[in-house]
């Protein structure tokens, strides 16, 4: 790890650290916050995917919907109007229904190859994004004279990478740069997340494995034909699942690469100088067992 103990983390001159957890924990909260006390640089990896990586894809996509409208048609083939996305730190649903779910198109839904190849498309996006780290650290102590710097990593950043692999290409680069430090809820937070998604189903990504297995398990389940699927069924079928599988990931990421702070620790942070104290006092937890 960057820093090794307690009193090396508070007196270090640049604090580098790369938050993970499940969506709805806090991460971009924390992020804006240090972010507004003018010494930290917050880099938004979901930010990084929709403006670098996926920006066109989300754009055309945009695009073909408008040319089914002759007016529209007529406009975008003179160049009479522009068609872009207006993604920003807090509002990243450009990305999401970019993504979109699959099942009945009646109820826009997506044909599951369709769906799958927009879920490889962010997979690359969000495996480059992280990569880019090095990158924003760089950018921002040297073009912005930042001295600290938090990556507010989307959800999905455990699905790409093998926690027990001490090589992992995406870990062992964030390693090198900073502090991995995990948002752990508790089975309260879990069931207000399942909640709170029940209410609103949002796009997700997925591993290839995990996503094969579970739309395979819910056509078998509800006996539905892939085309008419309620993607929203499906969508809130899997959450549940999707953060059980998760889980494990993350506590394996926190084990073999950072520190755990308790999502209930983090939620009392109001400024950079509580934020130094919640991770020294992970640090100093960790050095005491070690």
């Amino acid at each position: 790890m960057r820093y090794n103990s307690e009193p090396e983390w508070r007196e270090a001159a640049q604090k580098r650290v790369v938050l993970f957890a499940m969506s709805g924990l806090g991460k971009t909260h924390i992020s804006n916050l240090l972010r507004d006390s003018g010494d930290w640089f917050h880099y938004s990896i979901d930010y990084r995917i929709g403006t670098r990586y996926m920006g066109e894809y989300i754009a055309d996509n945009a695009k073909r919907e408008a040319m089914k409208n002759p007016f529209l048609r007529e406009l975008l083939m003179t160049d009479s109007i522009y068609i872009g996305s207006n993604i920003s730190f807090e509002n990243l649903t450009p990305v999401s229904a970019y993504l979109g779910k699959p099942g009945d198109p009646d109820l826009n839904g997506l044909e599951i190859e369709e769906y799958r190849r927009r879920q490889a498309q962010f997979e690359r996006a969000e495996r480059q994004a992280l990569l880019d780290t090095e990158y924003f650290i760089q950018r921002a102590g040297d073009l912005y004279d930042y001295p600290h710097f938090v990556c507010d990593t989307g959800g999905s950043i455990c699905e790409w990478v093998d926690p027990d692999d001490p090589a992992d290409p995406i870990l062992s680069a964030l390693d090198k740069q900073a502090l991995m430090v995990w948002i752990r809820g508790t089975d309260g937070h879990t069931d207000e997340l399942v909640r709170r998604f029940d209410a609103a189903p949002k796009p997700m990504a997925y591993q290839p494995q995990f996503l094969t297995q579970a739309w395979d398990s819910y056509l078998l389940e509800t006996g539905k034909a892939p085309s008419k699927v309620d993607p929203d069924a499906f969508i809130r079928w899997t959450y549940a699942k999707a953060l059980a599988h998760r889980q494990p990931l993350y506590e394996a990421m926190a084990r073999n690469w950072g520190v755990t702070v308790d999502a209930s620790d983090m939620a009392t942070v109001r400024d950079a100088a509580d934020f130094t104290s919640v991770i020294g006092a992970a640090l100093g937890h960790l050095s005491s067992r070690n």
